[in-house]
């Protein structure tokens, strides 16, 4: 941003894109300290902001960079992957920051950009506060993941198994090969019945279709649960 431009927004767009994220007036004297040019009010709200703001509108800059097709002085970028995991990178450290993300509960368990998205998609929904928007998207996780599971340890698992039958198989492998802690089973085996009850929510409370949205803080519960039961199943994965 050596010149001053924000990619190829205009001011009025630039404007309109922090306004949108943030509900500030990028165009304010407050935002000026570094300079008037696109580029440097932009610094300068990095200077100011919580790390959640700053992620916030680092990914709306991605967002549009991707559906304008946009790279710097039109070049075609020889590495555009890298390119992209090296800027998500820092957006997923301010989002930590800002307790917004929760990487260890969503793995990126096996290659694949459709993966690596969808985590994306649900950080982004979680750290907007949009719980309910990230519900059918997390759903979807929570069935590749434990499919992924039972693959690793040798189960069947086949593509119309509900996430709860899924959820018991891998509970059950877990108690067999660790002998888990009573407590720790009960809780495990509690979280069959959510993950079943997350079926219907996902199936008709969710934008998965045509339907009425779980309120926002029933949705909050619903993901806070659900990622309860992920980030246990990635701790003992990464201990073997």
């Amino acid at each position: 941003m050596g010149d001053g431009y924000v990619m190829d927004l205009s001011n009025r767009a630039f404007a309109e894109l922090v306004r949108d994220e943030l509900g500030i007036d990028i165009d304010s004297a407050k935002y000026a300290s570094r300079g008037t040019s696109k580029a440097n009010r932009l610094r300068s709200l990095w200077d100011q902001a919580e790390p959640g703001a700053v992620a916030r509108v680092l990914r709306a800059l991605w967002d549009h960079r991707e559906q304008r097709g946009w790279t710097p002085g039109d070049l075609v970028e020889p590495r555009p992957s890298v390119v992209r995991a090296r800027y998500m990178a820092v957006v997923d450290r301010l989002e930590r920051q800002a307790g917004m993300s929760d990487l260890e509960a969503l793995s990126q368990f096996a290659e694949g950009a459709t993966l690596g998205e969808l985590i994306e998609a649900i950080n982004r929904d979680v750290a907007a506060g949009a719980h309910a928007a990230a519900l059918d998207r997390l759903h979807t996780y929570s069935c590749k993941r434990f499919a992924h599971l039972l693959q690793d340890a040798g189960l069947e698992c086949t593509r119309e198994e509900p996430l709860h039958s899924r959820v018991g198989k891998h509970v059950k492998h877990l108690n067999a090969t660790r002998q888990l802690r009573s407590m720790t089973l009960q809780i495990l085996k509690n979280s069959v019945g959510v993950l079943q009850a997350f079926n219907d929510v996902r199936n008709n409370a969710s934008f998965a279709h045509d339907n009425e949205i779980v309120d926002a803080d029933e949705a909050r519960l619903i993901v806070d649960s659900v990622l309860s039961v992920l980030r246990f199943v990635e701790r003992v994965s990464n201990t073997g």
